[in-house]
């Protein structure tokens, strides 16, 4: 009694539902205009028809409650018997589909989704249906795998539901996250911009379209949508964006701001925190970043990426025990990791420890090798890096063969970014190893595979320094094009241009072609490079204090910058002037890549000219270790060992010295130098052999 009780309701409660739904749920003209012949010629039983839908409405809410199905397959028999009943109504078909859907049958909620559009084009919930079936159907399908095909009718069905209801922000801003997956990008935009005018005040919209800018490379766009809501009005949210902004404009300390206020607004949002971290990080406050780091490993033990991220602060400061403690402990939580391994092998590398490093880098080539070897962009990308550290181990190590072999593999690779990388590493190994005709050799056989301006540019660099050094400048000139649609490819030549002019100690050449990419230079970064190398021209014209100026400009930009500060403080210490200046300088360039050979070279000169011999030698031979073929470096451990005591050891590090100069191309050497050299050595040994006599 109580059901059909129950029955009288509902269909009371139908019948007024009928007679006031709205105009794009029921009949309309248009719609029984489109019914099949069999409909036209039947009456509708709508109290029948309202019978049944009853009955599938009550079967559907029991199914659901009890998670009994055969209450479900009721549900689908009365549906079935309601639309008998009456054929022309869309109502109950959209039931039937929404029901199939519910149940899994996905297919058939399809078709008769579909069969309500022909009939009805106009009918929302029927495309709505449609539209979260196929959005539901990308999300379990892998890319590649028909998922192209079903976001096409994604954005079909949803470019018709923005049509049907043009003022629901939501579905302008779900169609434009179809078109961007689409990359459909200026359609992305557009319906991004719509939803934002529709709801100005919406976190979701002002940021996913900020998002869309970044994406873009419009940075300062993104920057302005973000800005334009009013500070009290911002949430965590948009604070978070706001802080992605500037970090894509390399604005880390705005960037830091931002994310700071996203924290205290939300001081759970691990995003945020992270966020934080990595913006601490790239401005140079590495121990700041690694205690937001730790904050985020407190709140989840469970995140191995974040442990990948102390361990990666870790290896920056050399405190490799701890970065591999780290590291292992990711590596405990994801099996499968490749970027563990791989950072375990960087931190064996900078500790030496050649023979533990080479097998986990060919393992990891190993497995992800294909046998027809045939790879997607990601798989060729990753398998790059791979042979690239690969080859840099077995360099380092001192065995070029394997190197070079190594780095022959990114060329086979393919692709344009492979060959200029794989052949770059070739002709960098040859230059370390003093072989300069192999080098230039290497170089024509890739600009004859692959003639890009990189690569010209590559071999007439070689070409200047074994001694045709007009062909060479020549052949980068006729590389300009001179128009405003190449400024940055010309800004490059021009770089390069410069590079060859101060090596050829041409100096007003080399002035005049950095002035000119300067010009061309818009980003900040871009000017910084300008800065530092025209710096290091002046430093080559013996012009110190025009040097140091320049070096002043980079480090007020960017104070992290470890190159400027080193050969900033390197210069100073050298003209044995501001030492505790030049110290400090070479000693944060040192903190920020503590493994760099060069810069434990300045450190031990900057120790040695402070009157700090112990510390001295320290870092000297640390430097020979990592550059031992660098005149310089014995140059300066023949000085510290005369200067304590060690006449023999000088002896030998001066001789040393000299012989790698006589193997390095003119434009690496001053003569001035070597003839300084020469005299050391030549005094030291008149000095041993009166020892060696007085002692006969």
């Amino acid at each position: 009694m109580k059901n059909k009780l129950w029955i009288v309701v509902v269909l009371t409660g139908s019948v007024l539902f009928a007679q006031n739904q709205p105009a794009h749920i029921a009949d309309s003209p248009a719609a029984a205009g489109e019914q099949s012949a069999v409909a036209k010629n039947k009456t509708p039983d709508r109290a029948a028809a309202y019978y049944h839908f009853a009955l599938a409405h009550m079967y559907e809410e029991q199914g659901a409650t009890y998670g009994r199905s055969e209450l479900l397959n009721k549900a689908v028999e009365e549906y079935r018997a309601a639309i008998d009943a009456d054929p022309t109504s869309a109502y109950l078909t959209s039931g039937l589909a929404e029901l199939y859907a519910k149940t899994g049958r996905i297919r058939d909620a399809v078709i008769e989704a579909q069969d309500i559009i022909k009939k009805s084009p106009n009918n929302l919930e029927a495309r709505r249906l449609l539209g979260r079936i196929y959005l539901r159907s990308l999300g379990d399908m892998q890319a590649g795998s028909g998922s192209e095909s079903v976001l096409k009718l994604a954005i079909e069905q949803y470019e018709q539901i923005v049509r049907l209801q043009p003022d629901s922000m939501d579905d302008h801003l779900l169609l434009g996250r179809l078109y961007r997956l689409n990359n459909d990008l200026q359609k992305a935009e557009s319906e991004f911009k719509t939803a934002v005018k529709l709801q100005p005040d919406s976190e979701e919209a002002v940021t996913t379209l900020a998002y869309l800018y970044n994406e873009l490379g419009d940075t300062a766009r993104a920057a302005q949508v973000l800005s334009s809501v009013p500070g009290a009005e911002r949430s965590a949210k948009l604070y978070s964006a706001l802080g992605y902004t500037y970090e894509q404009q390399k604005q880390y300390k705005e960037a830091i701001e931002a994310y700071r206020h996203a924290i205290e607004m939300d001081r759970d949002n691990l995003d945020a925190i992270r966020g934080l971290a990595q913006n601490l990080l790239n401005d140079g406050q590495a121990d700041a970043a690694l205690d937001q780091y730790k904050v985020i490993a407190d709140a989840n033990p469970e995140d191995a990426q974040t442990y990948v991220r102390i361990a990666e602060i870790y290896r920056k400061q050399g405190k490799f025990d701890l970065a591999l403690d780290n590291l292992k402990k990711a590596g405990s939580m994801v099996q499968d990791s490749v970027e563990v391994p791989y950072n375990i092998a960087a931190i064996y590398q900078a500790q030496g420890r050649y023979d533990e490093a080479i097998p986990i880098m060919v393992d990891l080539l190993k497995k992800s090798e294909k046998a027809d070897g045939k790879y997607s962009n990601g798989e060729r990308s990753n398998r790059a890096v791979f042979l690239e550290r690969l080859g840099s181990i077995y360099r380092e190590q001192g065995n070029n063969a394997s190197a070079n072999e190594t780095f022959r593999q990114i060329v086979a690779l393919g692709g344009d970014d492979n060959i200029e990388r794989g052949y770059q590493q070739i002709i960098d190994t040859w230059r370390e190893a003093k072989e300069w005709q192999k080098a230039l050799d290497t170089a024509k056989e890739a600009v004859k595979k692959l003639p890009t301006p990189q690569l010209k540019m590559v071999l007439a660099a070689q070409e200047a320094d074994t001694g045709d050094a007009d062909k060479a400048l020549k052949e980068v000139h006729a590389l300009l094009k001179g128009d405003a649609n190449s400024n940055s490819e010309d800004r490059e030549i021009y770089i390069r241009l410069a590079e060859m002019n101060t090596r050829l100690r041409r100096f007003p050449d080399a002035e005049q072609a950095l002035d000119k990419a300067e010009q061309l230079s818009t980003k900040s970064e871009d000017k910084r490079d300008i800065w530092f190398l025209r710096g290091a021209t002046f430093e080559r014209e013996k012009h110190f204090a025009e040097a140091e100026e320049q070096f002043q400009k980079v480090l007020a930009s960017d104070p992290e910058n470890a190159a400027a500060l080193n050969y900033l403080g390197y210069m100073l210490a050298d003209q044995n002037v501001k030492l505790e200046e030049a110290f400090g300088y070479i000693k944060r360039a040192v903190d920020l890549d503590p493994t760099n050979g060069a810069y434990l070279d300045s450190l031990g000169w900057a120790y040695f000219r402070l009157g700090k011999y112990e510390l001295a030698e320290d870092n000297l031979l640390k430097a020979s270790q990592k550059i031992n073929t660098d005149p310089t470096v014995h140059d300066h451990l023949g000085d510290l060992y005369q200067k304590t005591g060690r006449l023999k050891l000088a002896a030998t590090n001066w001789e040393r010295a000299l012989t790698e100069w006589n193997r390095t191309l003119a434009a690496d050497v001053d003569p001035a130098d070597q003839a300084r050299v020469q005299k050391k050595l030549d005094s030291a040994k008149m000095k041993l052999a009166k020892e060696e006599g007085a002692k006969q």
